[in-house]
């Protein structure tokens, strides 16, 4: 792909997170094109179809979530690392609910690797915290992921959402 249009693309999947994260999976393919900058048809040429779209804004959410986890394990202790990629996966579930959703009711997620790759980026968090003794002996990764999915359907909204992950975090401590 030539750079500039790898650029284009780049922006209207920045573009499309953005009017997706305020209007929803139906934002108007329109408004995307204007606010990435190019036309309908430079749209529709690295996107021919909505799904096409989502799933790349899917795709490149979870990947930043997944490197998120690795910089983390890196850079923080196990706890610190921990809490605070389970803070920014709540606000994933919260602001992308509707895109994931739609993704699994149109059929789209049977070819997509996102589930394994949370799993791997909650396991290394998890046995991280687990080995330092910050998690309990009987916490999996997928009860932590499973945990914060519930959270973000239940709660009414962001703060009630936040409460819970807190009194969650709190659970999962030996």
């Amino acid at each position: 792909m030539r750079s500039d249009a790898r650029r284009n693309r780049e922006r209207l999947v920045a573009a499309a997170a953005e009017v997706i994260a305020e209007c929803g999976p139906d934002a108007s393919l329109n408004e995307i094109a204007q606010r990435a900058g190019v036309g309908a048809g430079t749209l529709y040429r690295h996107f021919p179809t909505r799904d096409e779209l989502l799933v790349a804004v899917f795709t490149g959410r979870i990947d930043t979530l997944c490197a998120l986890a690795g910089e983390l394990v890196a850079a923080r202790d196990p706890d610190e690392a921990l809490t605070a990629w389970l803070d920014a996966f709540l606000v994933h579930c919260l602001t992308d609910r509707g895109l994931a959703e739609t993704i699994s009711r149109a059929g789209l997620d049977s070819d997509l690797d996102c589930a394994a790759k949370m799993r791997g980026a909650a396991a290394g968090l998890v046995d991280g915290a687990r080995a330092a003794g910050a998690v309990r002996a009987d916490v999996e990764a997928t009860d932590v992921l499973e945990l914060v999915i519930g959270i973000a359907l239940a709660a009414p909204d962001a703060d009630r959402a936040e409460r819970l992950l807190a009194l969650t975090r709190r659970a999962l401590r030996p």
